[in-house]
């Protein structure tokens, strides 16, 4: 959500502000702006609702500097309009800023200290810049000090970068909750909310942590806590290419996703499994889980359906007792706990607001946890104390693919590690390198019938207002996932219900041509299934089945190469990928950019 960039030090700083705001569009926004400073007098604010092409196009040749911000906005605080969009500028025009986060008490802010200021938007942003003017007015404060005293007011999450006209040569950043890098050069430096938008500047970075103020120069980097103590920290490097970031010869970021699977399934194998096949696992991290009572699984969206997929997986292979929770609930609403919980975190960006609120509060207990995440160096990651890198390299498509399927594929070794330590006879025997590059090689032949399921996305997706996903066991958590990856991008409404449950009550909601989409892998419930399946057929129900070759019918649509059933989730979610895909693609939307959605979800 939202998107920070900023430079000082580069010629080129305008090409620079904008190729970065591109490589960030996947985060999601509705409008965008930059300013830009030559630190000779002379200074430019652009900013439009929409696309960042459109910005482009109000951007003129005399825009031009050594030092800038820019930012990409996903609606908070008012709609999106040209006035709400950032950088946004004190009333007396000295200060710009741009800001992602949610400021909660900016109103009380606002009529405490601002009663005589027009604002001219709605956002929380523009109050925190005119109260940094404000304190520099009226206190006779430097503009460093006026930030200062304004961080100490503010209650909330916040990446701020901030510009002070009269000392065009420093950039001044914050964050709380919010994440916020400092890119460092060679004679110049840069900003930004993640690496991926500065890589063809830089590839070394420094994080920084709650409750820290920077000074940026061309040469310098000050970092110190809001107190005024300062602080030292090393970069570290990101061994990613600009290029890895690129679409290649894909027409969008998902079909390329999708098509990554194998080879990061291939890649966890290599990373995390010996020769022999005996998991490469931290030995504190193995100890810690072997002391746990209970795993707790906290995520959100698709990261808490991968976490309901590997539920069977960890109480099979490791005999663990797992609960699965939504973390915008859990933080809030916690259950009680058992004597000895182990918490897993699973993020894609390792930035998702909701399950930090949850990991703030595990550390404060006391209890040892774990993220899975794609993101080296996220806060998730940071704060957590263990972390397993998911190594899928970068999602940029809003509906994730290769992370889910890489999240249960890494809670699958997880589980076989822990089983082996403590002797499950199920994990012995569970050969993890074949069962996943066998589900590996089945990726591969469904993403290569990618055109005969385009055609079955045609024949019972077109038109549709709404769709039902079902499945038992194995399946039915597979379900929720295919329904949520639909409805996300096609705007269908979708939904996932475990077989059975139809029956007691939304069956009622089936007539003649309702698309149903059964999922059927699993022996045990294989003929429950089908007799669902024949249920809404009966109603008039317009069905296709994917079914695994072992449980396969000549009639199935989609045949799903054989693999153990434990894992079937990771080879029976493609084709639901790719119908989701291409059903978005066919009905002309942006598949990439799905409406009012962010890739990354940094507020709760």
């Amino acid at each position: 959500m939202c998107g920070i960039v900023g430079v000082i030090g580069k010629e080129n700083t305008v090409d620079i502000l904008l190729n970065g705001l591109k490589k960030l569009e996947y985060r999601g926004y509705d409008s965008a702006g930059v300013y830009v400073n030559d630190q000779d007098g002379h200074d430019y604010l652009v900013k439009t609702k929409g696309r960042i092409a459109a910005l482009e196009e109000k951007i003129g040749p005399e825009v031009k500097g050594t030092m800038g911000i820019g930012h990409t906005r996903w609606a908070t605080h008012g709609v999106p309009s040209d006035s709400n969009a950032h950088p946004h500028v004190s009333a007396d025009g000295r200060f710009f800023l741009v800001h992602n986060g949610v400021i909660n008490n900016f109103a009380q802010l606002r009529d405490q200290y601002l009663s005589d200021v027009d604002l001219v938007s709605q956002t929380d942003t523009e109050v925190v810049v005119q109260l940094i003017a404000h304190f520099a007015a009226t206190e006779n404060l430097s503009g460093k000090e006026a930030f200062r005293k304004t961080l100490t007011l503010l209650d909330g999450s916040y990446a701020f970068l901030l510009v002070d006209r009269t000392q065009a040569d420093k950039l001044y950043v914050a964050k709380n909750k919010s994440p916020l890098l400092i890119g460092v050069g060679d004679g110049f430096n840069v900003v930004c909310s993640d690496a991926m938008a500065m890589l063809a500047e830089t590839k070394d970075f420094i994080e920084l942590h709650d409750g820290e103020m920077v000074t940026v120069t061309k040469n310098d980097i000050a970092i110190e806590t809001v107190a005024g103590e300062a602080v030292t920290r090393a970069s570290y490097h990101v061994d990613m290419d600009a290029s890895d970031t690129e679409k290649g010869p894909f027409p969008f970021y998902m079909l390329k996703e999708i098509n990554e699977q194998p080879a990061v399934l291939r890649r966890l194998v290599q990373d995390y499994l010996d020769e022999s096949g005996k998991p490469v696992i931290e030995a504190d991290l193995l100890a810690a889980l072997d002391q746990a009572d209970r795993l707790y699984i906290l995520a959100a969206g698709t990261s808490y359906n991968a976490g309901l997929a590997a539920k069977s997986v960890f109480e099979n292979l490791a005999h663990i007792p797992v609960e699965v929770g939504l973390a915008s609930e859990f933080g809030y609403n916690t259950p009680l706990l058992s004597k000895k919980p182990f918490f897993l975190f699973l993020s894609q960006s390792g930035e998702t607001a909701d399950s930090r609120q949850v990991l703030v509060k595990v550390n404060q207990w006391g209890y040892p946890s774990l993220t899975m995440t794609n993101a080296q160096g996220s806060t998730l990651s940071r704060e957590a104390t263990y972390t397993m890198l998911l190594n899928a390299g970068p999602e940029i498509a809003v509906a994730s693919t290769k992370a889910y399927t890489a999240q249960i594929a890494l809670q699958t070794i997880l589980a076989k590690a822990l089983g082996e330590k403590r002797g499950v006879q199920a994990a012995i025997d569970f050969d993890a390198r074949t069962q996943l590059g066998l589900v590996a090689n089945g990726m591969q032949t469904i993403i290569d019938e990618k055109d005969f399921i385009n055609q079955l996305a045609q024949n019972y997706l077109a038109t549709t207002r709404n769709a039902f996903y079902i499945g038992r066991g194995y399946d039915y958590a597979v379900s929720l996932e295919a329904a949520l990856k639909l409805k996300e991008i096609s705007y269908v409404q979708a939904e996932g219900f475990a077989g059975a449950e139809l029956k007691h009550g939304t069956i009622s909601l089936i007539e003649d041509g309702t698309p149903v989409l059964a999922i059927i892998t699993d022996k045990r419930v294989a003929s429950h299934t089908r007799g669902n399946v024949q249920e809404v057929r009966a109603r008039g129900a317009h069905v296709l089945t994917i079914a695994m070759e072992d449980v396969a019918e000549k009639d199935d649509n989609i045949i799903l190469d054989n693999i153990d059933p434990l894992i079937s989730p990771l080879l029976s979610v493609v084709p639901t990928q790719l119908l989701a895909y291409y059903t978005s693609l066919n009905r002309g939307y942006d598949v990439d950019k799905p409406r009012n959605l962010a890739k990354a979800v940094t507020v709760e």
